[in-house]
């Protein structure tokens, strides 16, 4: 069974999970972490993502992003294959380091932003990473010290969150704190990560009562809101699937001949895509460069964003083939 399309459009909010192959330690150390954050940095520069929060956890991590253009896919990409390859060297390693596409749940974020916001921070509360609210106050690895004031990462945008919760930016963080405090005792909260209309409605009790009133709700299982909001967003999807496919089938092919020559030449894909610049990498990166533009017609900004470099690196790489 195909997989169902990623639903990307401007401005659109994502609440995105991945977690290592065979539920393996992705984050070993500090030093992976601050890596992490620092390929989050990146991202937001290079693809205009903005992060409204983040948690790191030892298998896994959890963004809440805002795409203002619809490249999330490109975006996430970029950051696995750039951290997973640092991990594969930083620890003489190979093969996958991610358990494959990440999850994403497109939500509609004036009903539920606070409420994942609140999710994600406390997940190291929960696994009991951090003694107390606290300690959870000045904790690195999660978006709630970055709102607190008490960690600083100038790319994530904390003005947003607290916006939820008054205009006077003390105010707002005291509000918006308590707001924390009295989720800890909600425990984990499934219906915030789960599927379509279970997730949207807050669990099967919900659904239950829908259907005993013989209420109808659209639903998706990429998409964490209302009937109607659900409905929008199908629609929109729908009328842009046949400009959507063309690109799509392309991309695929793209990635094809890419993984056919890094077998070929024996280099590993990830090096290839997270821009690395051994001399064997290279060469092989500019071989694909050559085959996917004079051999196979592809745009010149396409086969950049699918190499992980810039538009101009592809140029120099031609010009040197001539």
């Amino acid at each position: 069974m195909a997989r169902p399309l990623r639903i990307e459009y401007p401005g659109a909010y994502y609440h995105v999970i991945n977690r290592g192959n065979n539920q393996e330690k992705i984050f070993k150390n500090d030093r992976d972490r601050e890596k992490f954050l620092q390929y989050l940095e990146k991202a937001g520069e290079r693809f205009s993502i903005i992060f409204h929060t983040y948690c790191l956890m030892s298998t896994h991590f959890h963004l809440l992003v805002q795409t203002p253009q619809p490249n999330l896919s490109v975006a996430m990409q970029w950051i696995n294959v750039s951290y997973a390859t640092y991990f594969n060297r930083k620890g003489g390693r190979h093969g996958h380091l991610f358990q494959g596409r990440f999850k994403a749940i497109l939500i509609d974020a004036d009903e539920y932003l606070k409420h994942l916001s609140r999710y994600i921070h406390l997940n190291p509360l929960r696994a009991k990473l951090v003694k107390s609210l606290s300690k959870l106050d000045r904790y690195g690895w999660s978006g709630h010290g970055v709102i607190m004031g008490k960690v600083k990462y100038d790319w994530q945008d904390r003005d947003y969150a607290l916006r939820w919760f008054g205009q006077r930016q003390g105010a707002a963080k005291k509000a918006y704190r308590t707001y924390v405090e009295n989720g800890i005792d909600q425990g984990r909260r499934p219906e915030l990560v789960g599927g379509g209309l279970i997730r949207s409605l807050g669990g099967w009790s919900a659904v239950k009562a829908l259907r005993r009133t013989g209420e109808r709700e659209l639903s998706d299982q990429r998409i964490l809101g209302s009937g109607e909001f659900v409905e929008q967003i199908i629609k929109e999807a729908e009328a842009q699937i046949k400009y959507q496919l063309p690109l799509l089938d392309q991309s695929q092919k793209i990635n094809e001949f890419i993984l056919k020559t890094c077998k070929n030449e024996k280099v590993p894909i990830e090096e290839i895509k997270g821009g690395s610049r051994r001399r064997e990498a290279s060469k092989v990166r500019a071989r694909i460069a050559i085959g996917l533009v004079k051999t196979n017609g592809v745009a010149l900004a396409e086969a950049a964003r699918q190499l992980g470099v810039s538009t101009s690196a592809i140029s120099k790489i031609l010009k040197r083939a001539n």
